[in-house]
């Protein structure tokens, strides 16, 4: 478990994290998100002891990462994944490791072949592809077969095989019990592969929960239904100060919940096929949530750029 409590940290005149405080329980993926510029890399980088806070505390597992024996079983990180000495080969980089942490050379080969290395292994790094970087990155973190997982954007170049891989990797991995926290700006991956949101913006926690919750408040109200006659249910709905607004395939209604909409059509003896309340996407949610939170925002008007 990564438990926030208080952390702050500060550059000069910017506030770059704002007495934050979370929590990304074992079991589960969390989702940590935000726009650009709103601390998340700095957060990671503080729960891995890299950046000395201002003040609070980040813990794993009950205790700060430099207080634990062998930090590299204990958490599994990829924040910079070309942080590699392009000379060397991908094995030979990960043999150095597993050598200074007294890790066998047999889990070496076992997380060249997981991350799909086999082929690239002698090869040199600077020679590797975003992706293939991305990969060696991932069997960085796993070498130690760590109890905890933190990742900064680990789908960044990995074709459509290489994000399922991913994907799964950490389900697996929460479904052992252990932790994930991992960050991304695919918030339709994201929906995919966490069960929990951490949303971060301007250095604060704008919001956190289950992914359920979150797209929940985001939701616009309105109800899709279908009946054997939408135009009677319709004015049905109007006497009870609801709108219904007439689609080619349904009756989209507001201001009314389903449960209300339902006994309506029941009552009037009308057949009702479908009724199903609008749900946001994650990133209808997200997008939402952080549209203030934005620091660096995309020119609007042609020519803003030249």
């Amino acid at each position: 478990m990564i438990e926030v409590a208080g952390l702050t940290k500060t550059y000069g005149s910017k506030r770059a994290v704002d007495d934050i405080s979370f929590t990304a329980p074992a079991g589960s993926v969390t989702g940590f998100l935000g726009p650009n510029g709103a601390g998340k890399s700095t957060t990671m980088r503080m729960i891995m002891g890299l950046d000395r806070p201002d003040a609070g505390t980040a813990t794993i597992d009950g205790k700060p990462l430099t207080a634990h024996v062998a930090p590299m079983r204990t958490v599994g990180a990829l924040l910079e994944a070309k942080s590699v000495t392009p000379g060397r080969t991908a094995r030979n980089h990960l043999r150095i490791l597993a050598a200074t942490h007294g890790i066998s050379p047999k889990r070496v080969d076992e997380v060249i072949q997981m991350t799909g290395l086999d082929t690239v292994a002698k090869k040199r790094v600077k020679g590797f592809s975003l992706g293939m970087g991305q990969r060696l990155g991932i069997a960085t973190a796993m070498l130690g077969d760590p109890s905890t997982l933190i990742m900064d954007e680990p789908v960044n170049g990995l074709d459509p095989d290489g994000v399922l891989w991913v994907r799964n990797l950490a389900r697996h991995f929460a479904s052992e019990g252990r932790t994930v926290l991992l960050s991304s700006h695919l918030m339709s991956e994201v929906q995919l592969t966490a069960d929990r949101v951490v949303v971060i913006g301007r250095g604060k926690i704008l919001a956190q929960g289950t992914i359920a919750d979150f797209t929940a408040q985001a939701a616009s109200g309105s109800v899709t239904v279908n009946t054997s006659d939408d135009a009677h249910l319709a004015r049905l709905v109007a006497a009870e100060g609801g709108q219904a607004t007439s689609t080619s395939e349904a009756l989209v209604v507001d201001g009314l919940e389903p449960a209300r909409i339902a006994q309506l059509a029941v009552g009037a003896g009308l057949d009702l096929h479908e009724l199903v309340k609008t749900n946001a996407t994650l990133e209808e949610a997200y997008l939402s949530l952080t549209a203030d939170a934005v620091e660096y925002h995309a020119a609007e008007k042609e020519g803003a750029l030249q």
